[in-house]
């Protein structure tokens, strides 16, 4: 038995099962395709599913990966236990209807004795109770000894979810030895210590379990098997947990590098270097197949893991960003088996770097309030914050749950959950209230939907004609299905043969245009696209009576097809020029095409500044001016990704794609319709350039006829703006500088005038100062005195006296405002002036906190302000104590 490194384990396995005719496929996207019953893929197979179930036709019988996987059910484990971890990866050898036991337990068994060369006798052998035949081919086949071979249960060993395929497993283990173990003399493999280690599974799927309970056996059984990489990795290096594996000790070693804290000098810190490191491994691999950080699902996920990890650096004593720079070390260590990591190495550095920013903003603010809340619990003798109190943090601060709870629990505090979960409930609810059930949503009801979607496709021939003859197929309305529609029916769906409408998908809307037959004329409002292949037209019938079987002519509007087709191949320019100005990260993360203006999200971690999109413009307007030829062609998808193809990340796409080819320039996989030559663009015009979700920008442009109607609009502007400055267009901009400067010049007189004003007041309020305890406490009501002026007053106190709170109201602008500040001295004797104005803020009817040096409150009951600032003083005296 030799010592191998995780990356040589990878792939000794993939080699050896390649030599067995397998197919070895890259791993897949830790998103899955298709499969809304998993956020993030956590098991080898997972993505293997349609497969096993036959909804799609594999490459080949024999398929072999190591497969990323992300799991996070034991989240809270991680870090405290060196066994728990969310990132690892899952070696997998499998077989769709073609070998079964006979091989995959002798394969199983040669690469474990031949290829890793592990002793045969610290192999042990389990198999399900009742499955004689993996017994009996173990034994007289692969030649284990018998008493090597231990029978156990169906808990343990057949994998069963529900009813459909199931079967009994066999699984390796091997013998750390007696020292691991527990000592009790019953020991043995199956036992809950960590002598005995279980390292690959065998799954031999060959029952379908029906509604009844019965098994029964498949005609064509599968194998599907599992050993997880760093599991196999610690045997193979003699080390008692993942973390001690030499890639991730690498990492963690990077860690300990920026931080100053050895592993293994304590236990505290050996948590938040263990957390540090698995988060990272995950963050940086999630990030590299395109999770964006949200607040809902693999997005919320994400954000969770990079911001318990920072927390986790500032226990280490690290207060500003720097899990980006230990992505260095996980690429490094991955780029071999994931070079796209390599590809994405700024992108993936930038994003988590913006999120500890933004994680650093948050809870320095969250972490005031929460120690607050603290304080307060802790003087009643309480240990449980109210939910109410929690969401709060939430709602208004972005300090998350599992954060707070986090933080209390090392003060032996906790949350009233369900309470915060109700005011979660109400939040939704009152988002959700006032939205009523639009048309297309009315045609999705379950059984209605079910009816469409299994009616045969329609012939779409919108890409080369406007106009066609159809057939009706179906008509409904109200949720049903129904022989005819007239007037009276409000909104209808038409159901046809053929149509030259194009359904709304991949970001453009559908059509709008005419139907007609002999007896009925129909305007269709929309066209959508229902279950992925039927075309609904929603229609209102103008005229006449429409039946199932009438002949119609269709016609969609082709000035605004034309429109939308201009908008949408101009997506296809901006999103190659984007990679141009920005870099090869840059991925569409969501478009919207219409007639009047096109809008395009791009994954890229900042704002782009002036120059990038003015280059961004002048590319795509040069390919315009230059006339591309538009190809739209179907080919192999393997044919479309040799000539470069982009696709829309997260899409499942079949055998044969729609390529839309823009001269040299740009090849994308898409199905919309689009101008035969860019030229028929005319121009774009980029109009915004915004944010649209963390680490997501959103750019919204017009093109063609649309620019013009901008241009016209900002011509009127100009020269209503010239006129009401009495100049001419070409001279707005110098009138307007002269205006600036005249302003500049009369503000500076009315800031000398509130200086003189505020000195006098200030002279009046140092007359009347007080000492309490110790403390130089200056209060004062102005009027008239805007809020800028009243925290200058309050420097310049400051500066003039050492050991010293302000209290000041002013009244401005129809608002009462509290303004308070104290020198670091004050607060060292105990002032908190967040705390000291949130008490006060009640009087003036408003409300109001801050840090312990400063603070402010807002308020609309000017007859408080007495009452406000006489019980300033009290509070003083309480926190001066």
């Amino acid at each position: 038995m030799q010592k191998l490194g995780l990356n040589e384990i990878r792939e000794k396995y993939l080699s050896f099962f390649e030599s067995k005719g397998h197919l070895r496929l890259p791993s897949f996207s830790l998103v899955p395709e298709n499969d809304k019953s998993l956020l993030l893929i956590n098991a080898g197979m997972a993505p293997l599913k349609p497969y096993f179930k036959g909804e799609l036709e594999p490459p080949r019988k024999r398929v072999t990966t190591c497969q990323k996987c992300i799991r996070t059910p034991d989240f809270e484990r991680v870090g405290k236990t060196a066994r728990h971890g969310t990132y690892f990866e899952m070696l997998g050898n499998f077989s769709f209807g073609d070998y079964f036991k006979h091989e995959a337990t002798a394969w199983a068994w040669e690469f474990v004795t031949k290829v890793l060369e592990l002793p045969e006798d610290k192999l042990w052998i389990t198999i399900y109770e009742d499955d004689n035949e993996a017994g009996d081919i173990w034994v007289n086949e692969v030649g284990v000894s018998k008493d090597r071979i231990v029978r156990m249960g169906k808990e343990d060993n057949f994998w069963e979810i529900g009813t459909g395929p199931c079967g009994p497993c066999s699984e390796l283990y091997f013998d750390r030895g007696p020292e691991h173990g527990c000592g009790r003399p019953d020991c043995r493999v199956g036992c809950e210590c960590d002598r005995y280690v279980e390292f690959w599974n065998l799954v031999f799927t060959q029952f379908d379990k029906d509604e009844a309970g019965n098994y029964n056996r498949l005609a064509h059984p599968n194998i599907d098997t599992g050993m997880g990489l760093e599991r196999i990795a610690c045997i193979m290096q003699g080390v008692n947990n993942l973390f001690e594996v030499d890639t991730v000790r690498n990492i963690m070693h990077k860690i300990s590098e920026i931080t100053g804290a050895k592993y293994g000098d304590n236990e505290k810190n050996d948590v938040s270097l263990r957390v540090i490191t698995d988060h990272i491994r995950s963050t940086t691999f999630m990030i590299g197949d395109g999770v964006q950080i949200s607040n809902e699902g693999r997005g919320y996920v994400l954000r969770r893991l990079i911001r318990h990890a920072a927390r986790h650096g500032k226990l280490l004593g690290i207060n500003e960003p720097f899990l980006y720079k230990v992505c260095d070390t996980v690429i490094e260590e991955n780029k071999n088996a994931y070079p796209e990591l390599v590809e994405k190495k700024a992108y993936i550095k930038k994003i988590i770097e913006l999120e500890e920013i933004r994680f650093n903003e948050t809870i320095n603010d969250g972490l005031t309030i929460l120690e607050g809340y603290i304080a307060d619990l802790q003087k009643n003798d309480e240990v449980q914050l109210s939910g109410e109190k929690a969401f709060k943090l939430y709602d208004t601060f972005g300090f998350p749950l599992d954060l707070t709870l986090e933080i209390l629990e090392e003060r032996s505090m906790n949350v009233n959950v369900e309470e915060y979960e109700e005011c979660m409930k109400a939040q939704r609810e009152k988002a959700r209230s006032g939205r009523g059930e639009t048309d297309d949503a009315a045609w999705e009801k379950d059984e209605f939907k079910k009816k469409l979607t299994d009616m045969d496709k329609p012939e779409f021939v919108g890409y080369t004609t406007l106009k066609a003859f159809a057939r009706v197929m179906a008509i409904g309305f109200d949720g049903e299905f129904h022989n005819m529609a007239t007037s009276d029916n409000g909104s209808a769906v038409i159901i046809l043969d053929k149509t030259p409408f194009y359904g709304e998908g991949g970001g453009q809307v559908g059509d709008k245009g005419i139907i007609k037959s002999q007896g009925a004329t129909l305007k269709v409002n929309d066209t959508k696209k229902i279950g992925g292949n039927q075309i609904m037209h929603i229609c209102s019938v103008e005229s006449g009576v429409i039946s199932v079987g009438d002949a119609v002519e269709c016609e969609v509007c082709s000035k605004r097809r034309s429109a939308i087709a201009a908008n949408h191949s101009a997506t296809h320019l901006l999103q190659k020029a984007l990679k141009i100005v920005l870099g090869d990260h840059v991925q569409q993360a969501g478009s919207y095409v219409d007639d009047e203006r096109l809008r395009f999200d791009f994954s890229h971690f900042e704002a782009l500044t002036k120059e990038q999109l003015s280059e961004v413009e002048r590319i795509v307007n040069n390919e315009i001016y230059n006339a591309l030829t538009v190809d739209c062609s179907e080919m192999p998808i393997d044919e479309a990704r040799a000539l470069g193809a982009m696709a829309l990340f997260g899409e499942k796409y079949g055998d044969v794609v729609r390529v839309v080819k823009m001269g040299d320039f740009s090849v994308e996989l898409c199905g919309g319709t689009h101008v035969s030559n860019t030229s028929n663009i005319g121009i774009m015009k980029i109009v915004s350039e915004t944010s649209a979700a963390a680490g997501i920008r959103r750019i919204e442009a017009i093109t063609g006829l649309n620019v013009l109607a901008a241009y016209n609009e900002k011509e009127a502007v100009i020269n209503t703006a010239a006129s009401m400055l009495k100049t001419n267009p070409a001279e707005v901009i110098t009138k307007l500088a002269s205006l600036q400067a005249e302003i500049k010049s009369m503000q500076k007189e009315i800031d000398k005038m509130k200086s003189e004003l505020a000195s006098g007041d200030a002279d009046d309020i140092k007359k009347n100062a007080v000492e309490i305890n110790g403390v130089t406490v200056l209060t004062g009501a102005l009027a008239g005195v805007d809020v800028n002026t009243v925290r200058k007053m309050n420097d310049s106190f400051k500066d003039e006296y050492k050991n010293v709170v302000c209290v000041m109201a002013t009244e401005f602008g129809g608002k009462v405002m509290l303004i308070t500040a104290a020198d670091k001295t004050a607060v060292s004797n105990g002032i908190h002036c967040g705390s000291l104005v949130k008490a006060i803020a009640s009087h003036i009817g408003g409300s109001g906190g801050g840090k312990p040096e400063s603070a402010q409150a807002g308020g609309s009951d000017a007859s408080g302000i007495k009452a406000a600032l006489d019980a300033a003083v009290e509070i003083i005296k309480e926190q001066t104590k």
